[in-house]
């Protein structure tokens, strides 16, 4: 693409001009010739060291892939010795074992010098009796722990009824389909192949026949001491459980995999839910040619990136996700997003009627995943992107998509005026304190950030403020805003996307900047701008670090800043210039930025994420917008987005 050389230097400055147009071609080289993008989802050590325990599980190892993986799993250890979650932080306990484990497994001398480091540190951390359910339930089926080291998820529960206080349509979409394989798993108690005979009993400080406290606090509330006792009594109790009663717990849980085992997109789309339907169909005795089984390691190989020396798996992967925010990317410097529109339209779900409609059996499907394909799964924040980008392309060949998505959206709100992203009503808070849940992140339920999205999307297309649904999620943000006047981000780290979205969804709406609650987010966002002009959060703001600061800046963040404040009115303000100028002044010479910190979450204070494609689309649309606000001498920005 030829430099744009429309906009005289002095309404808009020749360096912006050309930032601009370098981000534009570089996002288009990217671009696949259907017309979608597809970046790298990259996680911690776990994802990776997973993959390399489930190929022992099975014996089926590859021994180049996995010394490919190796390189990359040595080359992510933290100078504390493990393995962090995110990108240059501290040493996480489960996430260290796991990538030990794994690296013994591809054959690494324990003596080695990172794997001394990294056994100290773990036995310094407290060992691997210390690790989270999901390493412990890894550890059992290698042997290295015995089984009542995992809390009791009975497979029962797969006969409950919807009136239960536990029930799996009470629980998010992802641990539902983690869960159900797993259940399987912890029925039979299948015991890995585990070939090479590696075992990690020198990562405990107690040898693991002697912990008698595998479950313990320090509990969250009361009903974490309740379902403590609960778990005590059902690790006795199990063995008591009628056979048929197990045998046609296991059909109703197969039949719940196969009907959603989703192609090679895998089941939920996401790694550990595939991974759990390969062990699965293992355990039940398919053989690795059986169709289901077949599919569902060709699902996890998806997920594989291979590049050069170096190799790593990835917890899903984001089409529709980063097509989308690309095409609002390149809407904005002025480039026609047709392809994208027209593929993004086809992957629209109108046909399966998902997990979402237990709670909304009358509504018709017409949303958006995340992923190329998963149906049972989509999600309102994907439907709204795809569904504003739609909208702006103006092509009235996209209406009848719009208007189902919108029906979809405002069908999927949940009664507090919130939305969840996948599901209505996934609030049932007291089972984030079950033993099993110790990740706290089991529930779905509504958030900011979400809302913000399904907000902007209904008021571009053209629902009023008065609007019932408007109205009522309106409210629920005017709640959520927190005393400093940001707002909590679930999916993206942490206020600073949080209150983007927000502040974004405000616009849409007509509420004007003048609003104290417009007024008193702006004021936080200027006051977490960095001394170099951009902003920065650590992803220690899910838990006990300052809100909206990092010890560097990054384009993302930076990007959602400024986009915030130019939703809420205030291109003119100084701050925006020096964060445009950071953008500017960081830019490569390829058009692209280096962003190493994380600064997406897919559990907060659990796991971490980092879209490579943040870095690009983003930053890219900020500078637009702000080139189109200079150029039309105007504040308002005319999309939700």
């Amino acid at each position: 693409m030829a430099p744009d050389t429309q906009l005289a230097p002095s309404i808009v400055d020749e360096a912006l001009i050309q930032a601009v147009a370098r981000a534009r071609d570089a996002l288009a080289r990217r671009q696949h010739p259907d017309g979608h993008w597809l970046f790298e989802l990259e996680a911690d050590a776990t994802i990776p060291a997973e993959y390399v325990l489930l190929e022992h599980f099975l014996d089926r190892i590859e021994p180049e892939l996995e010394a490919k993986i190796g390189v990359y799993l040595r080359s992510i250890q933290g100078t504390h010795g493990g393995w962090p979650l995110f990108h240059d932080g501290a040493l996480n306990l489960s996430a260290s074992v796991k990538a030990y484990f794994a690296l013994k497994a591809i054959g690494d001398d324990p003596d080695a010098p990172h794997m001394r480091r990294a056994r100290e540190a773990i036995l310094a951390a407290g060992g691997a009796e210390r690790s989270n359910v999901f390493t412990r339930a890894q550890l059992a089926l290698f042997g290295a722990v015995p089984w009542h080291a995992v809390p009791v998820m009975p497979l029962q529960i797969m006969h409950l009824p919807l009136w239960f206080p536990f029930h799996l349509s009470k629980v998010s979409y992802w641990s539902r389909t983690v869960i159900v394989p797993l259940l399987v798993l912890m029925a039979l108690r299948p015991k890995a192949r585990n070939p090479r005979g590696i075992t990690v009993r020198e990562l405990f400080r107690t040898p693991p026949e002697q912990v008698r406290d595998w479950i313990r606090g320090p509990y969250r509330s009361g009903w974490g001491r309740f379902f403590k006792g609960v778990d005590a009594i059902l690790q006795v109790a199990q063995a008591w459980f009628p056979r048929r009663s197990r045998e046609r717990a296991i059909e109703k849980a197969v039949a719940f995999v196969t009907e959603r085992l989703n192609g090679e997109d895998g089941l939920g789309g996401i790694y550990p839910a595939i991974a759990n339907s390969v062990m699965m169909f293992d355990t039940l005795g398919y053989p690795p040619d059986h169709p289901d089984a077949a599919i569902a390691w060709q699902a996890v190989r998806k997920l594989l990136v291979v590049e050069g020396d170096r190799a790593y798996c990835q917890p899903c992967l984001s089409p529709i996700w980063d097509t989308s925010l690309a095409g609002h990317a390149m809407a904005e410097a002025g480039v026609a997003t047709d392809a994208a529109c027209e593929w993004l339209r086809g992957k629209q779900v109108t046909e399966v009627v998902g997990d979402w409609a237990i709670r909304r059996p009358h509504l018709r499907p017409g949303g958006w995943a995340f992923q190329y394909e998963n149906a049972h799964y989509p999600d309102v924040d994907d439907t709204a992107v795809v569904g504003m980008l739609l909208h702006r392309s103006g092509d009235g060949a996209h209406d009848a998509a719009i208007a189902r998505a919108r029906e979809w959206i405002a069908g999927m709100q949940s009664s507090d005026g919130g939305w969840g992203a996948f599901d209505p009503e996934n609030t049932h808070l007291h089972l984030n304190h079950i033993p099993f849940a110790d990740h706290g992140a089991l529930l779905d339920p509504p958030t900011a950030d979400v809302t913000a999205r399904c907000v902007s999307f209904l008021a571009q297309i053209g629902a009023a403020a008065g609007d019932p649904v408007i109205a009522r999620a309106l409210a629920y943000l005017r709640r959520e805003q927190e005393p400093d006047g940001s707002w909590f981000g679930r999916w993206g780290t942490n206020y600073i996307y949080g209150t983007w979205s927000v502040l974004c969804a405000l616009n849409a709406a007509g509420i004007p900047p003048e609003d104290p609650m417009v007024r008193k987010a702006v004021a936080w966002l200027v006051s977490v701008q960095r001394k170099d002009g951009g902003w920065g959060e650590d992803e220690e703001s899910y838990a006990d670090a300052p809100r909206g600061r990092y010890k560097e800046s990054t384009a993302s963040q930076t990007a959602w800043a400024l986009l915030g404040l130019m939703a809420a009115g205030q291109a003119d303000h100084p701050a925006v210039a020096r964060g445009i100028a950071y953008l500017s002044e960081t830019q490569g010479e390829d058009g692209e930025w280096t962003e190493l910190p994380f600064t997406a979450v897919g559990f907060p204070r659990v796991f971490y994420l980092r879209y490579h494609g943040y870095r690009l689309y983003f930053p890219l649309l900020a500078l637009a917008r702000y080139r189109n606000l200079r150029r039309g001498n105007t504040h308002h920005v005319a999309y939700g987005f």
